[in-house]
């Protein structure tokens, strides 16, 4: 498992060049990750990584996330290379898990995504068509949590095929399987079974893409 205080280290030789010659403080890194402080010393404690927040500020400094975490070292820790791929990360766009939620406040930011990463979402030839955005809600847990980072194929939107997808419906942006009816409605499917199935007609939604990977902000 990844180690949080070298976790933190690294992060605290990034700042470094931006707090000049004096010491970085935990409270530097607390306000990097726009993290309270005492939530933050309570994080440490416990070894608990806080992985949106680390992912989003990867995006920030435009790093890779494998070197932040697992220290697999790139040649500069800034530099934007071939050997990474870009995707864009809508980090105030919410697709729900329970309540439909949305937000389309479209401004995306770059995430720089390693080999091994890319080849785990389905490689090059489809990277380019990946996009990320976060999960709010508890209806698809245990697949997908509240707070999840999630990667969306927009190319793959046959509700027909097996897997996860996110919708657009006239009460919001939705998490969901879903499973077509013979009458013409669609049903959004939750994995936790609290909830119950929604029905919707399909001329009233779009398939904007499937779920191909997720990040957890939990261990």
């Amino acid at each position: 498992m990844p180690d949080l205080n070298e976790i933190l280290n690294r992060i605290k030789d990034i700042l470094s060049a931006d707090v000049g010659n004096r010491k970085v403080f935990d409270k530097d890194v607390a306000e990097a990750l726009d993290i309270n402080q005492l939530t933050y010393a309570t994080m440490k404690s416990r070894n608990k990584i806080p992985y949106k927040e680390v992912l989003e500020f990867c995006a920030k400094k435009k790093i890779s996330i494998n070197w932040l975490i697992f220290n697999q070292v790139v040649q500069s820790i800034q530099s934007e290379t071939e050997k990474f791929e870009r995707i864009h990360y809508f980090r105030d766009i919410y697709a729900s898990a329970g309540g439909g939620a949305l937000n389309y406040e479209e401004e995306s930011e770059s995430l720089l995504l390693d080999e091994e990463m890319v080849n785990h979402l389905g490689g090059r030839s489809v990277i380019k068509n990946i996009q990320a955005l976060n999960v709010i809600g508890d209806s698809m847990e245990p697949t997908l949590n509240d707070g999840d980072i999630v990667f969306l194929d927009r190319v793959s939107k046959n509700p027909n095929r097996n897997g996860v997808y996110i919708v657009s419906t006239p009460g919001g942006l939705f998490i969901k399987r879903l499973q077509l009816k013979t009458d013409g409605m669609v049903a959004l499917v939750s994995d936790n079974e609290a909830y119950s199935d929604e029905l919707v007609n399909i001329e009233n939604i779009e398939v904007l893409g499937k779920v191909v990977g997720a990040m957890s902000n939990k261990i």
